[in-house]
């Protein structure tokens, strides 16, 4: 019935309008076709930009007006629009005069600009909203369960254009197009550009994209592939080697996308680029002649074998471990770094299970100075730092923007982190805490039992929070046990979707220079890996053999396109993502330090280690080097996981080129140039020689002939010899994995 008012009322039509607008959205919510804040308006705020961390989603909103980054809050959402502003932005009174719509159209200033015109669907959406009250959508409707498009995957031709279409889909069965509603975005424009109402450009380059469809924070994808011009016979796909599953499923990408892979480089490199990537050293002369002599049909899996059982293997995987989990000494203590630098390089010594290692950190109690993998607690101390951390190393999975807000290209919401983050709840410390720069003491790390299974609060609400993991129901939690264990359990589960997953993708990036899914640790539907059949065999093949890291090297090493050439063919030129050929890497910095030292037969003198140590054994970032700064080991300042610098700089080259200490390695009495010059080798010995340890690799007929004429006699030729080492060191054929 219509709301009566005393003739003595004096209230303001701004309240009026809100008042009767409360009435309508009661009417109005029993229709089905009603149109309601989150099922139809909301998603517009997403669809047009509104709630973009550049627009109103920022933490302070823009001129005063605040929504939650892409529509994680409809509770605020709908207070901000509907009760804000004293009720200007929307007067169901008079809807045309609602700010919501004036500004939207660009009826009056708007640092948006327009962002529809009048008389479209948005614009007689949004009017039918108002006028009916601005009305929320009802507790009891159904709920929005997935969101799909259609198609999910298509194929075109180079400038080749097509629609999308976004289906809801909800509780009760109904399936709703929504495209209208829907935001949509790409990860390569210049494969696959699509616009505001979704239609998908193909640009002029063949390649893959991924086009991201979100609606009410719910996301879709869609594979967009551009194959190559021209065809090419089944007869030559078939034809292609195949040592095993990998090789079958490169060969079955590249042939969907129309492109051939390189050629096989030489027994050479596949010879240094194997070294480089299982032990991370370069192999010596007498290794070298011995491989390219060996005639045996199996000689790669008999070296990925022996390098696989060297003492270097563990030192060099430690060293790649340590840039994720080392922290800074002078926050946690020197000896507690020194402690989990020794349970990483023990664990790789005994190649430990993957399972098992991160069992052992995830549940770690005990002593900071006994037990290393403690470390990583005393290191964040605060529950949500460890849960975040744990959750990208482990699993793939960035929740650190869960934090404060849904993940704005994943599914994961602040319910999702904080209950992630509760795992580590109980986690207790007892010792001397943090105190930076001088932390020195011992902490012990346990686990408080009792006391409840709640014991963080929700960032957003303040309430209390259960434990609970990101797939699927959450095991049953006693007050007694400890919630860390039920969480390995969980995470090492063979049905876990995400940890085999991750590992494999490192190592596959470690051994072939890119991951499948980069970057390595953010794992999603929107950000889909090359080769997704391929990731799936590598993560289920890793785990049905027991988490065995060597296992999962062996089998990318002794793979084919492990031993690709890195030179492009006419039908690859532009891939750079689907192995087609190798990728080459720069060496990281401890493994280039011990290369040259190898090179010339010189030793490093580094602070806190003895004698003779390679830098792939330092236990500290804080050990000083001037050459491991300049070629990118992590800063001992950041807070870990570190990203390492993989770039060649113009820093780099010079310092090769004019680094004092470089020049005095090459210039001392007992290094192997003066060795070489001042014993009974030719020139053309000495030419081998240098090659051999520098490029892996006996010079060429030419090479030979010009670097042996620059040599002369014996009693002067050492300056020259130091030369020519210095001139092949200052190439890229020694400081790239090739």
């Amino acid at each position: 019935m219509p709301m009566v008012m005393p003739k003595t009322a004096r209230v303001p039509r701004m309240i009026l309008a809100i008042l009767i607008g409360g009435l309508l959205a009661v009417e109005s919510s029993a229709g089905d076709a009603a149109v309601t804040f989150e099922t139809d308006v909301q998603p517009l705020f997403t669809r047009f930009g509104c709630n973009a961390g550049a627009c109103h989603g920022k933490s302070r909103g823009q001129n005063g007006f605040a929504l939650s980054l892409l529509g994680f809050d409809s509770e605020f959402d709908y207070e901000a629009v509907v009760q804000q502003a004293r009720g200007r932005r929307v007067i169901p009174a008079a809807p045309e005069m609602s700010l919501l719509l004036k500004k939207a159209i660009g009826e009056i200033p708007h640092g948006g600009g327009a962002r529809f015109a009048v008389g479209s669907s948005h614009y007689q959406l949004l009017l039918e909203w108002i006028r009916n009250g601005a009305p929320r959508t009802p507790a009891d409707a159904p709920k929005l369960v997935r969101v799909t498009v259609e198609p999910s995957s298509q194929s075109l031709a180079p400038k080749e254009a097509f629609p999308l279409k976004v289906i809801a889909e909800y509780s009760d069965g109904r399936r709703r197009d929504v495209t209208d509603g829907a935001a949509f975005q790409t990860n390569d424009k210049a494969i696959a550009a699509v616009n505001a109402d979704g239609h998908v450009q193909a640009g002029p380059v063949p390649g893959e994209a991924a086009v991201m469809v979100r609606y009410m924070n719910h996301l879709a994808v869609c594979a967009v592939t551009i194959p190559l011009p021209g065809t090419v016979a089944p007869e030559v796909y078939a034809a292609l080697p195949r040592q095993n599953e990998i090789d079958e499923l490169v060969w079955k990408k590249l042939r969907l996308l129309g492109v051939l892979p390189s050629t096989a480089a030489d027994d050479a490199k596949v010879h240094r680029r194997a070294f480089l990537r299982v032990i991370g050293r370069l192999p010596t002369p007498e290794e070298t002649r011995a491989y390219l002599a060996d005639t045996t049909s199996d000689k790669r899996r008999q070296l990925v074998d022996r390098l696989l059982e060297r003492p270097e293997y563990a030192d060099f995987w430690a060293n790649k471990w340590a840039d994720l989990l080392r922290p800074n000494p002078f926050r946690v203590g020197m000896k507690a770094v020194w402690s989990l630098d020794a349970f990483l390089r023990d664990s790789f010594r005994q190649n430990k299970p993957y399972d098992q290692f991160v069992r052992e950190i995830v549940t770690a109690q005990g002593s900071t100075w006994r037990n290393g993998a403690t470390v990583v607690y005393r290191d964040r101390p605060e529950t949500v730092e460890i849960g975040s951390s744990m959750s990208q190393l482990y699993l793939g999975i960035r929740l650190e923007c869960a934090k404060c807000h849904h993940h704005p290209f994943e599914v994961w919401s602040q319910d999702d982190f904080f209950g992630f983050a509760a795992f580590f709840s109980k986690v207790g410390r007892k010792g001397q805490g943090l105190s930076p720069p001088i932390s020195g003491g011992e902490e012990m790390i346990f686990t408080s039992l009792g006391g409840g299974r709640k014991q963080l609060k929700h960032g957003r609400t303040g309430e209390l929070v259960e434990p609970k993991v990101l797939t699927g129901p959450t095991p049953e939690i006693g007050p007694d046990d400890d919630p860390r264990e039920v969480l390995a359990n969980w995470m090492t589960a063979p049905d876990n979707p995400f940890f085999a997953r991750v590992m494999a993708n490192r190592i596959w990036a470690e051994m072939m220079g890119q991951g499948l899914v980069d970057p390595v640790d953010d794992l999603r539907t929107t950000n889909p890996a090359s080769n997704e059949a391929l990731l799936d065999f590598l993560a289920r093949d890793f785990r049905d053999h027991g988490y065995n890291i060597k296992h999962l090297i062996r089998q990318i090493a002794t793979a084919h396109v492990f031993g690709l050439s890195s030179i492009p063919g006419e039908r690859n030129l532009a891939d750079v993502k689907n192995f087609s050929r190798y990728y080459r890497q720069r060496l990281r910095a401890e493994v280039l330090l011990d290369a040259v030292n190898d090179v010339l037969g010189t030793e490093e003198d580094f602070a806190a280690m003895p004698p003779s140590s390679r830098a792939t054994q330092l236990w500290t970032h804080r050990s000083s080097s001037l050459f491991l700064d300049t070629f990118g080991r992590p800063d001992p300042n950041q807070d870990p996981p570190c990203e390492r610098t993989a770039d060649f700089t113009t820093p780099q080259v010079l310092h090769l080129m004019n680094s004092p200490t470089l020049n005095r390695k090459l210039t001392q009495d007992d290094a192997r140039p003066a060795a070489l010059a001042l014993g009974e080798s030719t020139s053309e010995q000495i030419v081998e020689d240098a090659f051999l340890r520098i490029y892996g690799r006996p010079p060429t007929a030419d090479e030979l002939k010009i670097a042996a004429a620059t040599l002369p006699a014996r009693d002067q030729r050492r300056t020259a010899v130091e030369d020519l080492f210095w001139a092949l060191l200052n190439t890229p054929e020694f400081y790239f994995i090739d």
